[in-house]
Parts: structure tokens; sequence; C-alpha cells
């Protein structure tokens, strides 16, 4: 597809696919509103589009959470342009009627309406589809050339049979073998299913194929979004385990915003694994992504160079670890002056007997005439349950059995002595995570044990720790190197990352090294070390990035300015000390000027921040136009709509003139 290498500076817009709207679409945008949408990119000058993740996520409205690396949306295909689709007209009309005058679309009821109407179309012209898959027709070499979609048409069938069930919860071929796949894709009675859903990703892929050329026709670079992570409950991780760790999940140590961290619950990379098979996983997933796409966001490539990975057996991500890193050995403690003794005191929780009925007597279950005795009746249960014993001492350790606070969770025990040995089991100076081999916890100095140490001894182990942690960035920036050099020679895309958060000294070495676009987001682009945290100036923006105002996961621009912004500096930064506190059309011009000022190579705009140069588009509440609410699982996350179809919008003339200027500006100007 049309690749961006090429492009000089540059302004895009950002946008899901389901957020357009057209005359033909159903209460959802399709991939064929992308045509649509590019003509009205042509029209501004806008130079790039880029997307939210495309891949099939069920009945999983987030774009993160796919079943399939490989797979389209059916969510997407436009029912009205199948030739199969004829006599359909009065079923689609009564469908728009549903759902077209929604403010955010209808994710699970959309979904359900257009895949029971798919399922009627292929049954009713379901023997000249059949045909077609015999060999030399075009639906068999279409399979031919998608080898991925036989194991994603069992794995979908699989899924309906058990009632859209994980596949841990399957009656059978929870663990299938690639003999157990080709059989059960050459099964004659299931062929006829699995060709339903080889038939929808087909027709998807030529209904996406057919804009993003059109697009690449008119000049107009397609970016897409490659999540790093892949759903546990995906066709990808079921049927090939071997390239992933699915004892441990991936996330986010903790911070002042997240406590305990985030466990995001999707297996790590198997990376040996897949390295012995020439990273072939990775690589045939570039080449689809190819097809369409000229640009591709590398969503979260921390993980490429180190993950924080955390036990299975664990809710929270306190007790997590970055992998790759260097540990710490059993000897190398004894060399310092710990004895077996004092490492098990580092490395495992030791639970006072007069915490455990404190934290019962302080419960409801403590009050009352027999609230003693049901304290007494319930401590007993906890020891025998949970804990052993230290010898004659009043301290207690957990058993074996307990192997992280899913376990803990588990057991039949008062909810406010289950929460006070979830804390017991993070406090911990050593996370033994295999035998003789540690690692610090994250927050090692601030539990029960660490002060008990004395000076030198702390001194000593801080120390070691320190070194431990230099030395892994070493092996951090060999793997980011590595793993991202893969992704680089497997095609001719521009690799864009987001590459926010902690970021080790390594990372923006590796991806200047490799030719892979940084990202910065204006809001979060400041001095945070220095005094008054200032803002980066935009002029110091590196070529090779791409700048934004807002990403899908934080307010709009309008929103930020109204609630959450801090004006004052933003005004100084900007150089507009009168600019009002009020977000109007005129506000946004000279906002969105500025940041198209930026020195970075790609200046990147939410579509809906782009519409708020026109007085025309602004919902009553800004908070409404946001795309995701993160640490929020409701209906309203990721089913943003535009305010019309994009044919109205492009007769909006304040609209049109306004970002013409903004293009005409930010293409021609860079600050220096």
């Amino acid at each position: 597809m049309k690749t961006a290498h090429a492009m000089d500076r540059t302004i895009g817009l950002v946008t899901p696919l389901g957020a357009l709207r057209s005359r033909k679409s159903i209460g959802v945008g399709e991939f064929p509103d992308l045509m649509e949408l590019g003509d009205l990119c042509n029209r501004i000058g806008v130079g790039l589009i880029q997307l939210l993740p495309v891949n099939d996520s069920a009945f999983q409205s987030s774009p993160y959470s796919a079943l399939t690396a490989f797979g389209l949306h059916p969510l997407y295909i436009r029912i009205g342009d199948l030739p199969e689709a004829k006599g359909q007209e009065r079923k689609l009309r009564e469908l728009g009627a549903q759902f077209e005058a929604l403010d955010r679309f209808s994710y699970g009821p959309i979904l359900t309406a257009k895949m029971a109407l798919l399922r009627e179309i292929f049954n009713q012209h379901k023997q000249s589809i059949l045909d077609q898959a015999e060999a030399g027709k075009p639906l068999a070499q279409w399979i031919e050339n998608n080898p991925w979609v036989r194991e994603y048409a069992v794995y979908r069938r699989l899924k309906d049979e058990n009632k859209g069930k994980h596949w841990k919860e399957w009656k059978t071929f929870q663990e299938p073998r690639a003999k157990d796949m080709t059989k059960l894709w050459e099964k004659p009675q299931y062929r006829e299913e699995h060709l339903f859903w080889v038939w929808i990703q087909s027709v998807a892929d030529r209904q996406f194929t057919q804009a993003a050329t059109y697009l690449a026709q008119r000049g107009i670079v397609l970016k897409g979004d490659l999540p790093i992570l892949m759903n546990e409950d995906s066709c990808d991780v079921w049927a090939h385990p071997e390239y992933f760790r699915r004892d441990l999940a991936a996330g986010a140590p903790p911070d002042m915003f997240s406590p305990l961290g985030q466990n995001w619950q999707f297996p790590i990379y198997d990376w040996e694994a897949l390295g012995r098979d020439n990273y072939s996983w990775w690589r045939n997933r570039l080449a689809l992504a190819d097809r369409y796409y000229g640009a591709y966001r590398i969503d979260h490539v921390l993980g490429f160079f180190r993950i924080w990975a955390v036990s299975k057996n664990d809710t929270s991500a306190v007790l997590g670890r970055f992998i790759p890193s260097l540990s710490i050995s059993r000897s190398e403690l004894e060399a310092l002056g710990f004895d077996s003794g004092r490492i098990r005191w580092l490395s495992q929780p030791h639970i006072p007997t007069a915490e455990v009925y404190n934290a019962l007597r302080s419960s409801d279950l403590g009050r009352g005439n027999d609230g003693e005795k049901a304290v007494q009746e319930e401590a007993h249960r906890v020891f025998d349950q949970a804990l052993d014993r230290i010898g004659s001492e009043e301290l207690w350790l957990f058993k074996d059995c307990i192997k992280g606070e899913r376990d803990i969770q588990a057991l039949n025990i008062h909810p406010a002595i289950s929460q006070y040995l979830q804390r017991a089991w993070r406090d911990r100076v050593l996370l033994e995570f295999e035998a003789e081999q540690f690692v610090p916890s994250w927050s090692y100095w601030d539990t029960r044990a660490f002060p008990t140490l004395s000076e030198k001894e702390r001194r000593d182990l801080e120390a070691l720790i320190t070194e431990k942690r230099r030395s892994s960035e070493d092996l951090w920036e060999d793997q980011g190197r590595r793993l991202l050099s893969v992704l680089r020679s497997s095609t001719e895309m521009l690799a864009c990352a987001e590459d926010l958060g902690a970021v080790p000294d390594c990372v923006p070495r590796v991806l200047e090294e490799l030719g892979i676009l940084g990202l910065r987001v204006v809001r979060w682009a400041r001095r945070w070390g220095q005094n008054g945290e200032p803002y980066i100036p935009l002029e110091e923006y590196g070529e090779q990035t791409v700048c934004t105002a807002a990403v899908h996961d934080s307010s709009t621009i309008r929103e930020w300015w109204e609630r959450e912004a801090d004006r004052d500096a933003f005004r100084a930064f900007i150089g507009e000390p009168s600019l009002s506190d009020h977000y109007t059309s005129e506000t946004a011009r000279i906002i969105l000027t500025k940041v198209a000022m930026a020195r970075s190579r790609l200046r990147v705009f939410q579509i809906q921040d782009l519409l708020h140069l026109s007085d025309r588009w602004y919902a009553d509440d800004p908070a409404s136009e946001r795309v995701n609410v993160p640490g929020s699982v409701n209906d309203f996350n990721w089913t943003y709509r535009l305010p019309a179809p994009i044919d109205e919008i492009a007769e909006d003339k304040q609209f049109i003139s306004a970002a013409q200027e903004l293009c005409e500006l930010g293409a021609q100007k860079r600050n220096r």
C-alpha cells in the first residue's frame, strides 16, 4: 500500500472506523466510508488517516481485545454492497432506521443484527459460495493466500458451539495440536460453517482493500494500529500456545494513579520460541497489514524492550517484574551476609498472629455478644487453610498451596481477613520467581522487612539492586533492537511507536537508529523534573516524531481545556495570554494551529478535535465526545460517532475553510 516513507510534513486525522457516518452505513462506520472520508481529506489537505485496530473482537467493543491478529471485524462490512444482498433492501432500510439516529453506535445490537443478516444471506447463496471454494476457484485461492483463516474459522465455530465461552471452558479442543487443527478444518460436516467464516473474512478483506487502494490512489496514507498484546481468549493464543507465556500476564508497575499497578491479563510473548520460528507469526501479521496500510502505530513499544510480567496467580501487578532483567542469585545475597533465615525474611511475608486477630476484630465479625467467639473460629479457619506457623513463634508463613492473590480470594474466609492476607502477600522485599533467583519488588523499601535491616545491609542491598537494574538496560536495548529490526525489515510501512510512560534511555536511541517515529502528546510533553514542570517547546520536538494534542484514551482538547488544563501555563506556553477559558472555534483554531506548526514530521488530530474548528459540531457535554475512559467498562467506551454524515460535514463552509488553512500552515512551515 502507499508508503508514508516519502511523505514530507503531513497533517493527519485519527478516527475509530466505527465513528464514521455516511448515507449508506447502518449505525456504525463501515470500510467503504473511508473512501468518502478520503474525499473530504483531499479537499482540506489532510494527508494521513489513522485508524484504531479493526480486527475481529466479537462482542468486546474494545478494539484492543481482538480475538484474532489477522481477521477483520465483520461489524465494518457494508452488507448493501454485496452482490448476494440483492433483495435485502427493505431489511437494510429497517436496520438503518433503527440505529442511524443514535448519538453513539450501539455496538452489541448492531453486531448481532448484521451477523444475523450475513448468516441469512450466506444460507440463501450457500451453494454458489461453496462452489467458489472448490479447488482453483476464487474463494479457494483466497484461502490459500490467507492460511490463517483456517484456524480462525475453526476457532469461531468452536466458540459459537460453546456459547461464546473462553476456550479454557470448552468441552473439547482446549489444547489443540497442529494435526488436530488440520483434521477439524477438513471434516466434511463442518465445511459449511467454516466457509461461512471464510466468506465473511473474504468480503471484509475485499471491501477494506478497495477502500485502502482508493485512498492510496489519491495520495492519502492509511495508518493502522497493531496492538503488541493478544487477548488470551483469542484464536492466536489458542492455536499457537508455543508463542505465548500463559503463566504470565502483561501489565504495568504501580504508580501514583494505580498503587496496585495494572494487570492487563494478556499473556506475554515467548520471544525465544518466536525467534526459533524466525518470528514468522509477526512477519505474517505485518505482511497482512501491509495490504491495507502505508504506516502503522506500534502500540506499547516499550513492551518490545521489556514487559512488566505478573504471575497468573495474582490479580494485582505489585509483584510483577520486568522481562528480561538480571536477577539476584541466592549466592549473591549470601555474599552480602544474608543467611537462609534472612533471605526468607526478605522474600516471604511473615504474618504476626496478633495481626490476624486484629483484622478480624476490627471487622463486623468482631461486633456483638458472640463477636470474640466468631473471631476465634474464623482465625483458626484462616490458620488451617492458608498459614503455617514458624516453630513456636507467633509468626506465620503462607502455605505452599497459596500461589498468589487468586488463591487467597478463593478461600472460604471473611472478606476482611482476605483483604489483609492479600496485602500481606504483596509485602516482600524480594520476589523469588524461580528457585534461587530473586528480583526486588517494585516498592521494596516500603515493606515490613526492609526497615529492619541494618544501615549497611540496606546500603549493600540497594547497591546490588541498582547494579542489576542498570545492567538490565543493556538487555532491554539488545532485545528492543532485535525485535524492532524484525518489524522494520518485514515491510515498507512507516513504523510509528507509542512510547509513552517511563521510557528507558535506550528506547529513543533505538527508535532513531531504526527510523521509527516516536510520539509526543503536547499536554504530557513536559519537563517533569524541573520547577513548574514547563511544557517542552514545540520547536524542540524531534523531526522523526508524531505530534498530537489528544489520544483515544484521553479527553478531547476541548474537554481538557475546559476541565483539566493548567490554562495559564498553556497560554504562556503558546504565547496567547488572552485565550478564553471557554473553548470556541477560535480557541480551537489557535491551539490546533500551534500544534500543527510543531517540528514533528506528522501532526495528527482526533477527528472530533478537528470538527471543533466549526461552531456547528459542539456537543452539549464535551465528555460525550471521548472515545474511551480508561479503567471503566461500559457501553459508552469505543462507541463514538461523528455528529453528522461525512457529506453533511463537507458542506460546512466554516469547517472546510478553517481546516484548509490549518493544513496549509502545517504543511508549509516548521518551527526551528
